[in-house]
């Protein structure tokens, strides 16, 4: 999944919090809101930054949720990140974590996230 995709997606899904994300949708809108704020805050003034990075709150939350969905966590363990520094520590730490290859109790997993192979490459049996 590439950066546009990414965004499209999170932003289609703006309040949608169920379901499963992959690390590449989380991550790469991460980045955006991370750009936007470090960016807007040099640029713009203070309170325009304010309500765009307002506005981007609850898909950032819901695309939270549903990274810890791919992960068969609850969406609510992103409290965990109100912690200074071992909160935030925790919380990098299980968004970096690889989804489940298959179905979990939040869903199938994301749609962007190919299948896990079951064939041996040639010369590793």
């Amino acid at each position: 999944m590439d950066f546009v995709t990414a965004v499209r997606t999170c932003f289609q899904k703006y309040a949608d919090f169920e379901g499963r994300a992959s690390r590449p949708e989380f991550w790469w809108f991460m980045l955006l809101c991370f750009g936007i704020n470090v960016l807007g805050g040099t640029v713009f003034r203070s309170w325009i930054v304010s309500l765009v990075l307002l506005a981007l709150l609850v898909p950032s939350l819901a695309v939270g949720a549903r990274r810890f969905h791919d992960i068969n966590k609850s969406g609510w363990l992103q409290l965990i990140g109100i912690i200074p520094i071992i909160g935030w520590a925790i919380v990098i730490y299980w968004a970096a974590q690889p989804g489940e290859a298959g179905a979990n109790k939040y869903g199938p997993p994301p749609a962007d996230v190919p299948p896990a192979s079951t064939e041996v490459a040639p010369g590793q049996q």
